[in-house]
């Protein structure tokens, strides 16, 4: 534990941390702020000043995009039409398979006995 002689006095602390505030936040705004003959470089998206498109420009994207869905709605309906009939039963394994399946059924199901 510190003894009070080796502690700093709170306002002194208080002063310190004040002016090193000070400084921390024009060193900030330096950075944050580039002169007007500066280019700001490369920035993310986020951060970027958004530049309005023309209502012309704007247009002719909305037209090509409908287009664009307009096309995969007529694919994807063709699709669903090409499509033949489901099959009723889905067949899984050989056609000896099913004949011995058969067999087996009608004897289960028939009422001979078999002694």
């Amino acid at each position: 534990m510190s003894t009070p002689e080796e502690r700093p006095h709170p306002d002194e602390a208080l002063a310190r941390a004040q002016a090193a505030r000070a400084k921390l936040a024009a060193v900030l705004d330096e950075v944050r702020e580039p002169g007007a003959a500066e280019s700001l470089g490369w920035q993310p998206v986020w951060n970027r000043p958004r530049k309005p498109k023309l209502m012309a420009v704007q247009k002719a994207e909305l037209r090509r995009q409908r287009g664009r869905l307009k096309a995969a709605g007529r694919r994807r309906l063709a699709a669903g039409q090409l499509r033949g009939p489901r099959p009723r039963q889905n067949r899984i394994g050989n056609a000896a398979a099913r004949r011995d399946a058969r067999a087996l059924s009608r004897m289960r199901h028939s009422t001979a006995w078999l002694w």
